[in-house]
């Protein structure tokens, strides 16, 4: 890609300190970015002249796939689809496509997958998983391909760029608009147990139930999956209860949708009888009826900030060097963005009817 008189190549490095400047400006200069001061544009290229820098084709390498790679270990019809807009916008932003891979656990893609992308060589690849194995991450590393991981499902090694949202400020937010509307028996339903998001939503109604001085009944507390039938079921087991929850907390909307079939089968009435509070504010959420309350979790914005991240790893990368990247010039301190969460109050929840404030409390334990 590069190339000096003296020893055959140019370290790009060397150029951005010589010129003062970071290794993603000298991208820039590469790739005919606009966003790059004259005077600085003019000094990086008279410097690149002089030391002989040449590069074949238009910026990244000719054997790159002008693609990001976007990883899911399944497709949700809902929750996926914002991901993917998010990715596809920033990505035709700046002329790629977008390929999608379906692969693995949630917490790491299969085996094969790796060959694949060995193969395929994407600038970057955002992946909806906790973890990716060493050996995968040092395969990547080996040929320039930068990756970012959308919303870990566990918690990811200090050197994996990520992006996720405020989960537990999601889960405090939810609890608390339930207990400001008088609510003193309210149950959570979270997400998988061995996923950090689930603990972290979990944490949140935990600390709010603390600090209003309520008892949370361990059994108040239940793992799902996240799907409608996690929902549902963890619902059946709590709406049985003589003191049954007057408001439930779900960890996604896609739970939310399953109390809600649990509660219209008991002939429990929501809003009255029962308030629900979602988590992620898909579409649907709004087409419900009633409406559903629920955490706003920016997930069209996160595909789009993984996306981002991932191009921009890839510029600084690219201006390095493949050879530089495998003997480690260039690296910098890793990313990770935890975008803001918020409450949206619709028409699932309202203040306890009467008769059900009535109802005696078990005590926890």
């Amino acid at each position: 890609m590069e190339s000096s008189a003296d020893d055959g190549r140019v370290t790009l490095a060397s150029v951005a300190e010589e010129a003062g400047v970071s290794l993603s400006t000298i991208s820039k200069v590469l790739n005919g970015r606009a966003d790059v001061s004259a005077p600085t544009r003019a000094r990086v290229e008279q410097l690149l002249a002089d030391r002989g820098y040449r590069r074949r084709g238009g910026g990244r390498s000719e054997s790159r796939a002008e693609l990001i790679e976007l990883v899911f270990h399944e497709l949700d019809p809902i929750w996926s689809m914002e991901l993917i807009g998010g990715v596809e916008q920033v990505a035709k932003e700046h002329g790629l496509s977008v390929v999608l891979t379906v692969s693995g656990s949630r917490h790491a893609p299969d085996p094969d997958w790796i060959e694949g992308v060995m193969r395929r060589r994407p600038v970057a690849i955002v992946l909806v998983f906790s973890e990716l194995a060493p050996e995968y991450r040092e395969r990547l590393r080996s040929r320039a391909i930068p990756f970012v991981i959308v919303d870990p499902a566990g918690d990811p090694s200090p050197d994996a760029p990520s992006v996720g949202s405020a989960n537990w400020s999601g889960g405090l937010a939810a609890t608390r608009h339930l207990i400001e509307l008088g609510h003193t028996r309210i149950a959570a339903i979270t997400g998988p147990e061995d996923m950090m998001c689930s603990l972290a939503r979990v944490d949140g109604y935990r600390s709010a139930m603390n600090s209003a001085g309520l008892p949370i009944d361990p059994d108040w507390i239940r793992f799902g999956d996240f799907h409608v039938s996690g929902g549902r079921e963890r619902a059946r087991e709590l709406l049985e209860r003589r003191d049954r929850p007057t408001a439930i907390f779900a960890g996604s909307d896609m739970q939310a949708l399953g109390v809600m079939e649990a509660a219209r089968e008991r002939g429990i009435r929501v809003p009255e009888d029962l308030s629900i509070v979602g988590y992620d504010d898909i579409p649907l959420a709004r087409w419900l009826t009633p409406r559903l309350t629920t955490v706003h979790q920016p997930l069209r914005r996160m595909g789009e900030e993984a996306a981002r991240l991932a191009i921009r790893l890839a510029d600084e990368l690219d201006a390095v060097g493949e050879a530089d990247v495998a003997a480690g010039v260039g690296s910098a301190p890793t990313p990770r963005m935890d975008l803001a969460t918020s409450l949206v109050v619709r028409e699932s929840t309202a203040p306890p009817a009467a008769e059900e404030l009535s109802v005696p409390v078990r005590a926890p334990g």
